[in-house]
């Protein structure tokens, strides 16, 4: 009997020790499936590739400080604000917990990273949303950012760049969120009247309250394919309306066809897209120097 017992521990432990090696192989071939084409595609080649699918051209969202990295001129990056983090000015039922949590996972304050930078040399005020907080979500402290950063761009008469991606109101924040709406519009109208340009660039998902105010208003609205962008989603409005809408409905090649943007730019072209538009728009403020294109 001792035998027997002493055999299947041995082989329970064999089987751990190859469940666990299993795990390890797993960790290291980390695969993420494409919702566009089905492919596997290996962590380590997505992230080569600017998170974009080689195989069908499917953006996936992209962290705020990543797409930075991508877009501006190398070291060039200094950002403002980076202690701005969210209270709970409603005494929302467990959102302190979830912020604290989202803190030490995303390394972020909210679901904004502002800053200033240069693209080709061209000095710019910038700012990248990600979904990865609260699916980038505009609350007080998203609006706070945001409105700091246009005063300062029309300060210092510097292009403002924003990258839009989120899901609306952050409702954790009901009322005090939906000002946030009002607040960034009327700076982004003070930073118009200044003469300033506002380049607007809408991801994957940009939606609700966000589509409803700054990220609607550029000078230069651009989109990356694929992007969903409207303000309630498509079943909503189905049922609203009654009525089956059109193939496509939302997606930022829909938004081009029917002229609520400029251009559909991939991911891959979009800094060089941004460094030809920025020396068309080059004058009175717009400072350059020697940095070339990388």
């Amino acid at each position: 009997m001792a035998g027997i017992l002493a055999e299947r521990r041995q082989r329970l432990l064999a089987l751990k020790k190859l469940r666990g090696g299993a795990a390890t192989e797993s960790r290291r071939t980390a695969a993420t499936t494409c919702p566009s084409c089905g492919r596997d595609l290996p962590e380590e080649e997505l992230a080569a590739n600017q998170r974009v699918c080689p195989y069908c051209g499917h953006h996936f969202p992209l962290p705020a400080r990543e797409r930075l990295h991508i877009i501006l001129d190398e070291g060039s990056f200094k950002e403002l604000d980076p202690n701005l983090v969210s209270r709970d000015p409603l005494d929302f039922p467990g959102y302190p917990e979830k912020l604290k949590g989202l803190n030490a996972k995303t390394h972020l304050g909210d679901a904004v990273v502002t800053g200033l930078g240069k693209i080709g040399g061209v000095r710019v005020a910038v700012a990248a949303l990600d979904t990865g907080f609260l699916m980038a979500s505009m609350g007080a402290v998203v609006g706070e950012k945001l409105a700091r950063l246009i005063e300062r761009a029309g300060k210092s008469h510097l292009p403002l760049i924003i990258f839009s991606a989120s899901g609306g109101a952050r409702m954790q924040e009901g009322i005090v969120s939906l000002m946030q709406m009002a607040k960034t519009s009327a700076a982004i109208q003070r930073f118009s009247d200044k003469g300033g340009l506002y380049i607007s660039v809408l991801t994957h998902p940009t939606t609700g309250g966000v589509t409803a105010s700054f990220a609607s208003l550029g000078d230069i609205m651009l989109a990356e394919p694929g992007a969903l962008i409207g303000f309630a989603g498509p079943r909503v409005i189905e049922q609203t309306i009654g009525e089956k809408l059109p193939e496509g409905f939302q997606s930022a090649e829909f938004q081009l066809e029917h002229g609520f943007l400029d251009a559909v730019v991939p991911r891959a072209r979009m800094r060089s897209m941004l460094i030809r538009v920025l020396a068309l728009h080059g004058k009175g403020g717009v400072n350059r120097d020697r940095t070339h294109d990388r």
